[in-house]
């Protein structure tokens, strides 16, 4: 209070000289740093536009303003020593020059975070993904950090008590993330996904139980679009925790099959139908040749199993199905050109009759048959 009194009988005893002074040290200090920080922004500018990044532009760009403020500050600074000013108002001057630092420094914090952000939005990581949605919001949460901690410094520099600010501040936070904790989970799900990146927009991937194509990557859910053409919509908290696979991330597409032959195909034939279908696949021109396995791996119930692995140099799933069927077709040609053809499930049912084997009479029933009636007959008799 006695403070308070000492300025305010200062400032009423300055007289309209002073008053102008400092009116014009301030106007003439903002109008030289104007000037000088256009100079600079001119010199720097001739050497910024020779290099072949823009990143250095747009930091010239926005750092004027901060730049021109700061030199400001510093000649007025100067020029307030030069005033024959009153000491209690000199030294509140300085002090709410120093404070003026203080937001010159977080301003400057401001726009390095624009240049930062805005640079990262303009890199391929953020371009090729869905990370782009996020940027502005991971902007804005650094600029409230920022506005927070420049706030209580400059209160704390001024001399008021921060300390209960910042605790119901913090309390405030926490009480806030209890009662939107689900928000907050699909919020950091959402930039975990944005990091991370395990699928991007128009990615066709499998996610738990469905297959779908990623449509939309939103803030609070990913939505997708599923091959019967419906939407399935999941939260990103969820999603971040789920098992993705990603079926556009393959380089190549992966063929196996089994070519089933009828068990009258000779051995001769099997061989040739095995050289012929590694001939059919080694001829295409997007096959991987390292990939190609024509086998025979069983004699199974109704056919001669042939095991035939093939992947093709491709990422679309239409040339895939092309090139398939093309393999396909050559197959039969290749099971027709050796004489033989494709098995189906078959069942053969030996039935005894006409003489009929060893022990069996003229109906075809064998002894045991015989027996079994034998036995039922003395058994009515009974």
């Amino acid at each position: 209070h006695s403070q308070l009194s000492t300025l305010n009988s200062q400032l009423e005893s300055m007289t309209w000289m002073q008053w102008l002074s400092l009116a014009g040290a301030a106007v003439g200090s903002l109008v030289l740093g104007l000037l000088v920080s256009a100079l600079v922004r001119l010199v720097v500018g001739r050497l910024v536009r020779r290099t072949a990044t823009t990143w250095d532009d747009i930091a010239l760009k926005r750092l004027a303003g901060p730049l021109s403020a700061a030199l400001a500050l510093a000649v007025l600074s100067a020029v307030i020593l030069t005033l024959s000013l009153p000491p209690a108002f000199a030294g509140n001057a300085y002090r709410l020059v120093r404070a003026s630092y203080f937001a010159v420094f977080f301003w400057t914090l401001f726009r390095l975070v624009d240049i930062g952000f805005h640079m990262l939005g303009e890199s391929m990581w953020a371009r090729s993904g869905p990370s782009r949605s996020l940027i502005p919001l991971g902007s804005r949460v650094v600029k409230v950090g920022v506005l927070a901690i420049a706030a209580v410094a400059v209160l704390s520099y001024l001399g008021f008590p921060v300390a209960s600010l910042i605790a119901g501040l913090g309390i405030g936070g926490l009480a806030l993330a209890l009662a939107a904790q689900k928000t907050v989970e699909n919020l950091f799900g959402a930039f975990s996904i944005g990091v991370d990146q395990p699928f991007r927009v128009g990615d066709t991937v499998k996610v738990e139980d469905f297959t779908a194509t990623v449509e939309r990557i939103g803030l609070r859910s990913t939505r997708f679009r599923t091959l019967d053409r419906s939407v399935v919509t999941i939260p990103n908290g969820r999603l971040a925790d789920s098992r993705i696979e990603s079926l556009t991330a393959r380089d190549r597409l992966r063929m196996a099959m089994l070519l089933g032959l009828r068990y009258s195909t000779t051995e001769r034939q099997v061989r040739q139908v095995l050289g012929g279908v590694e001939d059919a696949l080694r001829s295409h021109p997007k096959i991987v040749a390292d990939s190609v396995s024509v086998r025979l791996v069983s004699l199974g119930a109704s056919s001669l199993d042939i095991e035939v692995v093939a992947a093709f140099q491709t990422e679309q799933w239409a040339e895939f199905l092309e090139y398939r069927q093309e393999s396909l077709l050559r197959f039969l040609g290749v099971v027709e050109g050796a004489g033989t053809s494709l098995a189906f499930p078959t069942r053969t049912i030996h039935l005894a009759g006409g003489g009929g084997p060893p022990g069996g009479d003229s109906s075809g029933r064998t002894g045991e048959v015989r027996a079994r009636e034998g036995d039922i007959g003395a058994r009515q008799r009974e």
